[in-house]
């Protein structure tokens, strides 16, 4: 299982360096700073780190699930994943894009989404089944994309 990359953060001295090296203006919260004499300024290798990417940034890795764990609305949706359908809601089945970079970047079309049923919810619910192009390739969210499980099918 590959984890996401980790996107460290430069600060705002790394920020106003960064966007003056690429040759551009820079838009950056003052702080108040003690001035320092020249031969104690410390350069760090930070202040000349790449540019922070928009990308949100998530400590939460993918997890695993035994099969014989997941509720058994997860077992269903499984199961019509399989057969093709039909499903019970209109958005399953639509390309699933990974906004929440949690699961193994992949290109746009490789994921997609199917609802879990959830008794007694008005709505879809907060359950999810995402899943990837490979065979048994299947996560599980129970909380609307903010953490996912592999679902393993050996246990």
């Amino acid at each position: 299982m590959r984890i996401p990359p980790r996107i460290t953060r430069i600060g705002a001295a790394g920020a106003l360096a960064s966007a003056l090296l690429m040759g551009g203006g820079a838009a950056v919260a003052a702080t108040p700073t003690v001035a320092t004499p020249q031969s104690a300024t410390a350069y760090t290798a930070s202040a000349y780190a790449a540019p922070v990417h928009a990308a949100p940034v998530h400590v939460n890795a993918v997890g695993d699930i035994c099969y014989s764990k997941l509720p058994s609305q997860a077992h269903d949706t499984l199961d019509l994943i399989e057969k093709g359908g039909p499903y019970p809601y209109p958005q399953d089945g639509t390309v699933f894009d990974n906004r929440e970079g949690i699961l193994p970047q992949q290109s746009s079309g490789y994921y997609h989404e199917f609802t879990v049923v959830t008794p007694g919810s008005p709505d879809r619910g907060a359950r999810r089944i995402v899943a990837g192009e490979k065979t048994n390739e299947d996560y599980y969210t129970a909380d609307h994309y903010e953490s996912f499980d592999l679902v393993d099918r050996s246990c």
